[in-house]
This record gives structure tokens, C-alpha cells and sequence, in this order.
């Protein structure tokens, strides 16, 4: 038995691949329950940092990617206990078997890796969430997305570094350096996605909207769902999903209706000439009561005009910034109130009645 346990294959003992075999098929069998106490370890730091946090969504959030990780890291620190068999160490485009071999467990270890990270941003944004969504402050809440996404983007950068140099051989440092004498070019290519990228960090510093919000910039209406890297989305009164870059909400005039203090309701009368001045009096005295109403905080009513059609009545109220169902329920309640009015005062509307007169002629 020891005497094919030392048998040399490839260059290796059959002992060693025996060994390395099992360490790799024990992994592999047990990589649950291995993540899971390496998972138990790593909560206990979050633990003492963040006290409320729900072991169960850690555990099912980095269990996986954990227990991939330590496959991969487990099976390439073995396999590289042994010598790579020479005979099958052919080259394939000016590059060996091996150095191929090499390259693609280095990209899958730091890949592995960086999944793991990125799982672990996620668990920590689920906290901050949790944590925002106490206050009624929607602000905290947009941040978090934001930071999520961005600080994502770096661990991509960084893991896409990683693998040029060690998987590749690249010269990280010399490749900065030669793209630095194209970055004109770059960044003139990337200069609109940069200022959406600018814009968005101004829109999260300086708030003139946050998510939740009702705005109106460029002829869009509607409520902010998510402010993003890039763009910002709304969906509109019409139910309609629309996407807006960051520039154009921080370069545009942006009315943001959720921070009206009132909101405005308009009446105009147009009534006959022939309508006398006792009768236009009592209209005007009747509709300052009509829309004096509890949920009227200000209003205006005035004889506004004069004209060669018509006498022109307007009226302008603001109420509290109730919701639009609300105050629609008021300003049609001021309306019929303001043409049951008229029809008790028989005031006829401006061109409501035509005489018509024929001439006969000689």
C-alpha cells in the first residue's frame, strides 16, 4: 500500500493528491457549516459595532457567498501544494497551460472574494435602512442608496485592479499612468455621465428634493421614487415611470410641491353686461361667503374687470397643503355653491343668451 502511495504521477506522489483530494472534497462537504461558524465569528464584530442587528439576515446574506470563498480559497492554496505535471504544461498562444491555470483560479479567488464584500455592503445598508426609516426624515433613506451604489462601484474598480495585476501580470501603477495621457479624451467621452455623477452628490448635499417629494421640472410632475448615480426617477400622475439625469434636476427650475405651504384654488365669473350693479354686489358679498369657508385659510374675491363681452369676477383661496383628492372635493364644492348662487340671483353667464334681430330692407 505505501508502495503506491509513493508512486510518482505527474510529478507528484499519489499520497499528495490523495491528500489534496480530501482536503478539497472535506471543504466542499462541510463549507455550510464552516462558513457558518466563520459567518458567527465575523457577526460578532458587526455585533459590537451595530447591537441591533438580526443575526439570521446576516448569516443568510453572507453564508453563500462566504462558503464559496473559502471552496475556492481552500482548493487553491491546495492545489498549489503540488508540482504541475510537465508533460501537460503545453502552450497555447504564447502562453502556457499553467500560467493559464494560474490566471483563471487567481480571477476566480478575487471574484469569490469580492462578492463576499459586496454582500456585506448590503447587509450594512439593510441596517442603516432600518435604522432611517425610524425617523420621518426621507433623506437618511436616499443617502444610503446612494452611498450603497457608489461605494459598490469602488469595490468593482478595485477587484477589476486586483485581477489585471495578479491574474494578468499587468503593471497597475504603468497602466494609470498611460491612461492618464488619454484621460482628456475620457473625460471629454464621459463628461455628461461625470456631470450627472457631480449633480447627484449636489442633489444629496443640498436637498432641494428627497425621495418621496412631489416636483415639477421641465413639464414632468410627479413623485421621486429613487435618485440614483446618474438619474433620478419619478413616476408621474399619469402612473408613468420617467427617468430625468441629475443635471437636468439641478440645472432645470425645479418647483418642489411638496414644500408649498398652500395650496391655491382660482374661481373666474363671467357674467352679462346687462347683469345690474345691486345683483353684482350681492354675487361678490355671496361668494366671499362661499369660499370664507373652515379649510379657506386666505382669499380674494374682486371685480376684476370690465370688458366690451363680458364682466369679469375672480376669485383666488389658498388652503392647507391637504392632498389633492381633498382639495379637489373643495374647489368643486365652491363651484356649484358659486352657480347655485348665480341661479338664485338670476345672473345669466356672459354670452349665455344671444337676441338675434332681422332688418328687412327696402
Amino acid at each position: 500500500m505505501n508502495d503506491f502511495l509513493n508512486e510518482v504521477w505527474g510529478g507528484n506522489p499519489v499520497r499528495s493528491y490523495l491528500i489534496v483530494a480530501a482536503v478539497i472534497l472535506f471543504v466542499w462537504l462541510f463549507r455550510s457549516f464552516i462558513s457558518r461558524y466563520f459567518a458567527g465569528l465575523l457577526f460578532g464584530i458587526v455585533h459590537r459595532i451595530w447591537k441591533n442587528v438580526d443575526k439570521p439576515a446576516f448569516t443568510s446574506l453572507v453564508i453563500k457567498p462566504m462558503g464559496f470563498f473559502l471552496l475556492i480559497l481552500v482548493s487553491v492554496a491546495a492545489l498549489y501544494k503540488l508540482n504541475f505535471p510537465e508533460e501537460l504544461n503545453e502552450t497555447i498562444y504564447r502562453y502556457s497551460i499553467k500560467e493559464i491555470l494560474h490566471s483563471l483560479g487567481t480571477i476566480i479567488l478575487i471574484v469569490s472574494f469580492f462578492e463576499l464584500l459586496l454582500r456585506l455592503i448590503d447587509f450594512i445598508a439593510l441596517i442603516l435602512e432600518k435604522k432611517a426609516n425610524l425617523t420621518p426624515d426621507q433623506s437618511d433613506n436616499q443617502l444610503i442608496v446612494f452611498f450603497k451604489d457608489f461605494f459598490k462601484v469602488i469595490l468593482v474598480i478595485i477587484g477589476t485592479m486586483l485581477v489585471l495585476r495578479f491574474a494578468f501580470g499587468l503593471d497597475v501603477g504603468g497602466l494609470l499612468t498611460g491612461l492618464s495621457i488619454v484621460g482628456a479624451a475620457i473625460a471629454l467621452a464621459l463628461r455628461e455621465s461625470l456631470e450627472n455623477l457631480i449633480a447627484s452628490f449636489i442633489i444629496f448635499f443640498d436637498k432641494p428634493f428627497i425621495t418621496g417629494d412631489l416636483v415639477k421640472v421641465n413639464a414632468i410632475i410627479g413623485t421621486v421614487e429613487r435618485i440614483g448615480l446618474r438619474s433620478t426617477r419619478i413616476r408621474t400622475d399619469q402612473k408613468t415611470y420617467v427617468t430625468v439625469p441629475n443635471k437636468q434636476m439641478v440645472d432645470s427650475v425645479l418647483d418642489n410641491l411638496s414644500l408649498r405651504t398652500q395650496r391655491r384654488g382660482d374661481l373666474r365669473l363671467d357674467i352679462g353686461l346687462q347683469t345690474p350693479p345691486a345683483s353684482i354686489e350681492q354675487l361678490l358679498e355671496g361668494i366671499r361667503k362661499i369660499v370664507g369657508r373652515e379649510e379657506v385659510e386666505e382669499y380674494n374675491v374682486n371685480l376684476s374687470e370690465i370688458t366690451s363681452q363680458a364682466i369679469v369676477i375672480v376669485s383666488d383661496y389658498y388652503t392647507a397643503p391637504i392632498g389633492i383628492k381633498e382639495f379637489f372635493t373643495i374647489r368643486q364644492e365652491i363651484n356649484l355653491a358659486a352657480l347655485k348662487l348665480m341661479e338664485e340671483l338670476k345672473i345669466e353667464v356672459a354670452g349665455a343668451s344671444t337676441d338675434v334681430k332681422l332688418v328687412s330692407s327696402r
